[in-house]
């Protein structure tokens, strides 16, 4: 009966996500960052001209991943501001109450509502992120290394944030998770590119940041496996220290550890998001 609850409730959730006008925002967004990135592209080797082959390569590694961390933001965007109202909106407007009065676990709707928004989240990097690509080879021919794996990273993050957005929305407004999810989102960032720079200085203090950020929300270490997983890994070689300290580009690929940490993270937010629910008045 539990299974069948958390399939329910996650269909209705895919079927209510493609129905909010968040959607449409997202596709829009998308859309522009798509069409904006095609001419960009299309322009790099009229731009400059007599790059050699690993310069070619390097400068659509960069701008690929500047483009990519566009569509992250975006989903960001969109996930966030769709887990709040998902939960808080409903417990708002009384429709939390009218469901939990039949006999149907708090838990389960939590677990059906995640596992809905993370099938719409990994479904909209998928078709954006496999547009991108395309776009990047037919305007200049490169193809990364570990597209999938890039693309499985952006959605894993897209999970983290919905997450704690999902968590966030039972003890705040749909708003303010959505507001606190986007902020907290943008400050890991930030303390990542700190750190990166800190490393690269070789200030353990300052790079200490970033490895602080990126345990306690682990987007910005996920998507810098992203970033890592679209490069050529001969650029590494060729242009080491290009990488020092750069906001768009990856030395070194996501260990196991990280990626056990980015699941028991998950795990620990989900559950204390249902400790949270079943404690909330409705």
């Amino acid at each position: 009966m539990t299974a069948r609850t958390v399939f329910t409730v996650a269909t209705l959730t895919v079927k209510e996500a493609t129905r909010r006008r968040v959607l449409l925002a997202l596709v829009a967004l998308t859309v522009v960052l798509l069409a904006v990135s095609a001419f960009g592209f299309s322009r790099i080797d009229a731009t400059f001209g007599g790059l050699t082959t690993g310069e070619a390569r390097l400068a659509a590694a960069i701008v690929l991943n500047l483009v990519m961390f566009g569509l992250s933001l975006t989903a960001a965007l969109g996930t966030a501001f769709l887990a709040g109202p998902t939960l808080a909106g409903e417990t708002e407007t009384g429709i939390a109450l009218a469901v939990l009065a039949r006999p149907v676990r708090r838990s389960a709707v939590l677990l059906g509502k995640w596992l809905g928004l993370v099938t719409f989240g990994s479904g909209f990097v998928a078709v954006a992120g496999l547009a991108q690509l395309l776009i990047v080879r037919t305007t200049t021919g490169y193809w990364p290394p570990r597209p999938v794996t890039g693309l499985a990273l952006l959605a894993a993050q897209a999970a983290v944030l919905l997450t704690l957005g999902l968590l966030l929305s039972t003890a705040v407004s749909p708003m303010a998770s959505g507001i606190v999810a986007v902020g907290l989102f943008g400050a890991t960032w930030i303390g990542g590119v700190v750190g990166a720079f800190g490393e690269a200085l070789g200030n353990e203090s300052v790079a200490r940041i970033g490895t602080v950020s990126r345990m306690l929300l682990p987007t910005d270490g996920l998507w810098r496996g992203a970033m890592n997983a679209f490069q050529d890994p001969t650029l590494l070689i060729q242009f080491q220290e290009a990488f020092k300290g750069h906001p768009f580009l990856s030395e070194a690929a996501l260990t196991p550890t990280y990626l056990a940490w980015t699941g028991l993270w998950i795990a620990l937010a989900l559950g204390l998001a249902a400790v949270s629910f079943q404690r909330r008045d409705l």
